[in-house]
């Protein structure tokens, strides 16, 4: 069903042939807007959306080492959902890592036929955030550091007559940045001493990535593909005895609420340059239509100003060169009041929406590699 259903919608560029967008789409519960802009040479982030009567998936992939990774995962992650929770009654925290298991699996596949011809797909890989709306429960679930917030009402002062909406963050950064994370890996790691280091301004694992959690890097989860001699070839030895990266998510569930509003789910490409509360605040005091995008500016704006730039300028960059600006970025905002529509009303079908695998080439009007 979804392979025959599942299209892509293409959206407008505001005069940014490195911009796309949906402005707005209705789904079960409300409506949702999408957004992403490329800075890489090949968009590494990947997202979609899934909608049905009664169920909205939402899925955020931040790839690095190339694209490989996050389309795969656009291409496979969905239909393994829906198969697993087709099998095992519905949807659950156990289908939900049964198919992120599935998905580690499948791309591992992916390495071992591309392997001869294509080493460096060992140093792939994609963050994984998962979100779905199903009966009423949230479900979020999340690899490596993109991130997914919600705004809600929150009742303040003592007569409980005012409210503020608040942002409240749902997923786990899976980043060394973060010190609890990076207690985390060196306590799993008692042996090595270099499982995380400081360089380049920033903590990494084994120098090199920040994630501590992702789909696929092979090179780092797998001893004999980085001692490989193809691999050093391609890349640098790295000592390594067992896995440093991990590809199991953090699953939170929870019941929708009355006063839950809106979920941002956004690539660290957004959470870079917004704090939660500045992506809440600019959700709710703007328009629906192109939310999206407004925050993707707001994003562009913030990393223009830390180089004392305009976005004017940022926008007249190519492709490669905006990465040493900001980051590829990919943002989805679901709101969840359902203004007038229930979950019979204009919502009969399936339903979807893909991100371009690459907006520089849907511009330019260049054929696209799709890797499945």
């Amino acid at each position: 069903m979804l392979s025959s259903c599942f299209g892509s919608c293409f959206g407008g560029g505001d005069g940014d042939d490195l911009l796309w967008h949906m402005d707005l789409k209705p789904h079960a519960t409300g409506d949702y807007s999408v957004a992403v802009v490329q800075a890489n040479s090949l968009l590494e982030d990947q997202g979609q959306v899934f909608t049905t009567p009664g169920a909205t998936y939402v899925g955020v992939y931040d790839g690095h080492g190339g694209p490989q990774a996050s389309r795969f995962i656009n291409n496979n992650l969905f239909p393994q959902l829906q198969k697993l929770a087709l099998e095992e009654g519905g949807l659950s925290e156990d289908v939900i890592r049964k198919a992120f298991d599935a998905i580690e699996e499948g791309f591992l596949r992916l390495v071992k036929q591309s392997w001869l011809d294509k080493p460096q797909i060992a140093s792939a890989g994609s963050c994984c955030l998962f979100g779905a709306i199903s009966k009423d429960e949230l479900y979020v679930a999340n690899l490596g550091d993109s991130r997914a917030v919600l705004g809600r009402r929150a009742e303040t002062g003592q007569t409980g007559d005012s409210a503020v909406v608040v942002a409240e963050r749902l997923s786990i950064d899976h980043n060394v940045g973060v010190e609890e994370v990076r207690k985390e890996v060196e306590a799993m790691h008692p042996d090595d001493s270099h499982v995380v280091v400081y360089t380049r301004g920033v903590w990494r694992i084994k120098g090199i990535i920040q994630v501590s959690r992702s789909i696929g890097d092979v090179y780092l989860k797998k001893p004999e593909f980085n001692r490989d001699p193809m691999f050093i070839q391609y890349g640098y030895p790295i000592p390594l005895k067992r896995a440093v990266m991990s590809a199991e998510p953090s699953i939170l569930i929870r019941k929708i609420r009355p006063e839950d509003l809106f979920l941002i789910f956004a690539s660290d490409g957004l959470w870079d340059q917004l704090s939660d509360d500045e992506a809440v605040d600019i959700v709710l005091k703007n328009p629906r239509s192109g939310i999206a995008k407004r925050l993707v500016r707001a994003a562009l704006e913030g990393a223009a100003e830390k180089k004392e730039m305009r976005y004017e300028d940022i926008k007249r960059l190519e492709k490669g060169e905006r990465r040493h600006v900001h980051d590829d970025i990919t943002v989805i905002v679901i709101y969840l009041d359902r203004p007038g529509r229930s979950t019979n009303s204009g919502m009969n079908i399936v339903k979807g929406t893909n991100v371009p695998l690459d907006i520089y080439s849907l511009n330019s009007g260049h054929q696209l590699e799709n890797t499945s």
